[in-house]
C-alpha cells in the first residue's frame, strides 16, 4: 500500500495519486462512518429511485413540476454516487488514496451534478412562480418543448461549468505535496497544492461562477417574494394552503442546499476546524440527495399516492 505521508512533488505530472482526508483516526470510527455512509447512500438511492419510477410510470405526473423533479432526482443520484463510494472504500480498507485520474473524474462529475442541480432548482422556482403568479400563461410558458429546453440548458450549463473548472484546475503545476484537506476531490483543496501564479485563472473562473450562482440566488429570492405576495392575496384559506404546499418543499430543498454550501465556503476562518469543515462538507455534498426525496414526498399528496402504489405492487409481486 502506498505511504500515507504527504509527498513533495516537483510538478503535477509526477503525482500518481492524492491523499484524501481520513474520516476518523480509529478503526472503530472508520467502520462507523462506513455504516453511516452506507445507510445514507441506500436511503438516497431508494428515495430518488422511487421518485424517478413514480414520475416515469405515473402518466398523471407528466407535468412540468414533476418533470423537473425527475431531473433533480437524477442529479441527486449522481452526487451521491460520485463522492460517497470512494469515502466508503477508504473507510472500510483503512486507506486515503485516490488516483490522479480518479480525482479528476470525481471533481468533474461532482461539479457537473451539483451545478446542474442548482440550475434545476432555479428553473423549478420559475415553474412555481408561473404556476401561482401567471396561471393563465402556464401552458404557454411551460409547454413540453420549453421544459425540455430548460432542462437541457441546466444539464449543458453544468457540463460546461464543470469541464472548464476541471480542465483548468488539473492544468496547474502542483508542488505542495499531494494531501487534500477534504474527503473527496474539491477545487479549493487542490489549489492549495499549486505552486504557480496561474491559479489566478481558476480564481477568476470561480469568481465568474460565483456571480452566476449569485444571480440565480437573487432570482430565487425575487420569485419567492412575488409568490408569497400572490398567495397572501388568495381569498380562500384552502387555496392558500394548496399554493404553499407546492412551494414549501422546493423552498426547503433550496434552503438546505444553499445554506450549507454558503456557510461551508463563507464561514469566518476564526471558527474553522477540521471536524467542523468535515461535518459541513458532508452536509452540503451527502445529506441533500438523501433528504430531498423525503422533503418532496412528505408534502405532495399525488407523489405519496404513487409511491404507495409502487411499494404495494412490489410487495404483491413477491
Amino acid at each position: 500500500m502506498p505511504s500515507d505521508s504527504p509527498q513533495q512533488m516537483s510538478n503535477s505530472s509526477s503525482i500518481s495519486h492524492f491523499l484524501l482526508l481520513p474520516l476518523a483516526d480509529t478503526r472503530q470510527l472508520q467502520l462507523l462512518h462506513f455504516c453511516l455512509f452506507l445507510g445514507i447512500s441506500l436511503a438516497a438511492l431508494l428515495g430518488n429511485g422511487l421518485i424517478i419510477s413514480a414520475v416515469a410510470c405515473g402518466h398523471h405526473l407528466h407535468t412540468p413540476m414533476f418533470f423537473f423533479l425527475l431531473n433533480l432526482a437524477l442529479t441527486d443520484l449522481g452526487c451521491i454516487c460520485t463522492t460517497v463510494p470512494k469515502a466508503m472504500h477508504n473507510s472500510l480498507w483503512d486507506t486515503r488514496n485516490i488516483s490522479y485520474s480518479g480525482c479528476a473524474a470525481q471533481l468533474f462529475f461532482f461539479l457537473f451534478f451539483i451545478s446542474a442541480e442548482y440550475f434545476l432548482l432555479t428553473i423549478m422556482c420559475y415553474d412555481r412562480y408561473v404556476s401561482i403568479c401567471k396561471p393563465l400563461h402556464y401552458g404557454t410558458l411551460l409547454g413540453s418543448r420549453a421544459c425540455a429546453h430548460m432542462a437541457a440548458a441546466a444539464w449543458a450549463s453544468g457540463f460546461l461549468y464543470s469541464l472548464l473548472h476541471t480542465a483548468n484546475t488539473f492544468s496547474l503545476p502542483l508542488c505542495q505535496g499531494n494531501a487534500l484537506g477534504q474527503f473527496f476531490c474539491e477545487i479549493p483543496h487542490i489549489l492549495k497544492l499549486s505552486c504557480s501564479h496561474s491559479y489566478f485563472r481558476e480564481l477568476g473562473l470561480i469568481a465568474v461562477g460565483a456571480c452566476l450562482l449569485f444571480g440565480c440566488f437573487v432570482f430565487i429570492v425575487f420569485s419567492y417574494v412575488q409568490i408569497f405576495r400572490a398567495v397572501l392575496r388568495i381569498a380562500s384559506e384552502q387555496g392558500q394552503h394548496k399554493a404553499f404546499s407546492t412551494c414549501l418543499p422546493h423552498l426547503a430543498v433550496v434552503s438546505l442546499f444553499i445554506s450549507t454550501g454558503f456557510f461551508a465556503y463563507l464561514k469566518p476562518p476564526s471558527i474553522s476546524s477540521p471536524s467542523l469543515d468535515l461535518a459541513l462538507s458532508v452536509l452540503y455534498s451527502v445529506m441533500p440527495p438523501a433528504l430531498n426525496p423525503l422533503i418532496y414526498s412528505l408534502r405532495n399528496q399525488e407523489l405519496k399516492d404513487d409511491l404507495r402504489k409502487i411499494i404495494m405492487n412490489a410487495f404483491q409481486k413477491q
